[in-house]
Formats: structure tokens, sequence, C-alpha cells
């Protein structure tokens, strides 16, 4: 009896062995549908709202989509839909930090479905889709440093970074990180760098740093000393006087008077004598009578 005990539980012990080395583990993965995304059709976005077409377009700019279709859902008339489609184009275009950063315009054109409006989306990009890869996040200016400090070692010629916060002195941080590289790096006689806030500069979702700006134009900055220097008759100066030629007289606004004509040269009036008419030739002494 003793013998069947220790037979069974020998085999529990064996296969509670073998279940652990036959245990796996495994995970599938599916592609992720967002609600932004119709189910039935491939390629089309779905809005039901302003928001949700916002949130269609910067999906479409993140991935550099110049053409698409969104199907507008719970829109009463086609002035809603025109309307709607506007305030959410000019929105993401001049509000969004990425919008102001990529985009060029953004163009859509509706017709109307049973059940939905069809949209038809075009978007230029004044940015390719490796500078929108290249785009890094920061959380705050603080970090811009390290940022500039790595692209000038990897010899990047721009730099875009994603602003998570910015705070009340961000463009004067922004200021002292580039100039305290700069420094140490001795580029302060080098030309300065170009700094881009997108959307605006008082609260800038992203920042943009242009690290080899073309050359300014032949003789800029001027020399000292010479910025102030204008050329007479510009700028409103007026022109010195003409000196009035000799015998004339200066008439108001500057213009020499001719001299008059000379006595006996001609009429009162100034007209030259016509042929045959001048002053009368001095008459000859009448001869004597006779020899003395």
């Amino acid at each position: 009896m003793g013998w069947k005990i220790f037979a069974v539980l020998l085999a529990l012990c064996l296969l509670t062995g073998c279940s652990a080395l036959l245990e796996r583990t495994y995970a599938t993965a599916e592609p992720h549908s967002s609600k932004f995304w119709e189910s039935e059709a491939a390629g089309t976005l779905r809005a039901e709202n302003h928001q949700d077409v916002v949130n269609d377009l910067l999906l479409l700019v993140g991935q550099h989509r110049e053409t698409a279709t969104l199907r507008l859902y719970d829109f009463k008339s086609d002035l809603a839909v025109a309307d709607t489609l506007e305030k959410a184009a000019a929105e993401v275009q001049q509000e969004t930090p990425m919008g102001a950063y990529a985009v060029e315009f953004i163009t859509t054109s509706s017709h109307a479905q049973r059940g939905y409006y069809e949209v038809a989306v075009r978007i230029g990009y004044r940015r390719t889709l490796e500078q929108l890869q290249a785009v890094v996040n920061a959380t705050s200016p603080e970090a811009l440093y390290s940022l500039l400090a790595a692209a000038l070692d990897e010899g990047k010629t721009e730099l875009a970074v994603r602003m998570g916060y910015w705070g009340e002195n961000g463009q004067t941080r922004v200021e002292e990180a580039m100039a305290q590289l700069r420094e140490e790096r001795e580029l302060t006689e080098s030309i300065p760098w170009v700094v881009n806030y997108y959307p605006a500069a008082e609260n800038p979702g992203l920042v943009e740093f242009l690290l080899d700006p073309p050359e300014p134009e032949e003789g800029w900055p001027p020399p000292e000393g010479e910025e102030d220097e204008t050329p007479p008759g510009e700028e409103g100066e007026e022109p010195p006087e003409k000196a009035p030629e000799e015998g004339g007289a200066l008439e108001p606004g500057g213009e020499a008077k001719e001299p008059p004509p000379e006595d006996g040269g001609g009429s009162e009036n100034g007209e030259e004598p016509q042929e045959g008419e001048g002053p009368a030739a001095p008459a000859e002494p009448e001869e004597s009578g006779g020899a003395a």
C-alpha cells in the first residue's frame, strides 16, 4: 500500500515538472484601429464634430499624407460642413505647432452621401517627411542646450524641438543656451543661428533652429561709422540750389533767368531785326560847289 502511495506522489511530481517545461507565453499583434478611422473603408477617416475634424487633419499631417478622404456624420447641412471644414483647417495650419511648422495649405471639397458627407482633403507641405520624422520632444527649454550640442556633434544643419512646457522666460533660456554653446564651440564670429517659433513666439509648441543659415548679402552689416552716411539728395534731403550763371538772376524755384539782350541788338520786345531794317547809316557830307 505504501508503494502505491509513493508511486502516485512521484507521478504527480513528474507531471508538475513537465507542465512547467511545456508552459509557454505568447502575444499577438493586431493593427490598431483608432476611432478616427472607418472600419470598413481603408484609408478613410471619420468625424462627428469640429474637434474630430481637427484630430483627423493632425493625424494626416503627422503621417505627411497629401490626400485623404473624410466621412462626416451628424452634420445637418452643407453650410455646417463647409463652416466646420474651414475653421478646422485654419486651426490646424495657424494654431497648432506641427501644422504651423509643416503645412503650406489645406483644401477640402465635400459631397453629400446617404447618411454622411464625404470630404476630399488635400494638404501641401513646406517640410519633408524626413524633417517631420526628425522632430524631437523636450519637456522644457532646459533640454535645448544638450539637444543643440548633440545636433552639432552629428553635423546637423537644423533642429526642430517640440516643447512640452514653455514657461514665462522660455525665450530667454533659449538665447542663453545658444550663447553658451556658441561660445564654447568658438562660433561667436560665425553667422548667427536662426530661431523660429511655432505657432507664435509667445507660447510656442515647437522651436526650430537653423544652424547653417545662408550668408547675408554682401556689404551687410555696414562698417562702423557708415550707417548714417546718406548721399545728398536721398531720403528727402533737398539738393543744393544751382548757382545762377553770370549775368543771370535766380528765380523762385532755382531756375536761372536769361540775361536781357544788349542795347542795339534788337527791338524792345527782344525780337531780332528783319533783313533790310536796322539803324540808319550816317548821312554823307554834301560836296562843295568848287575847288578851293
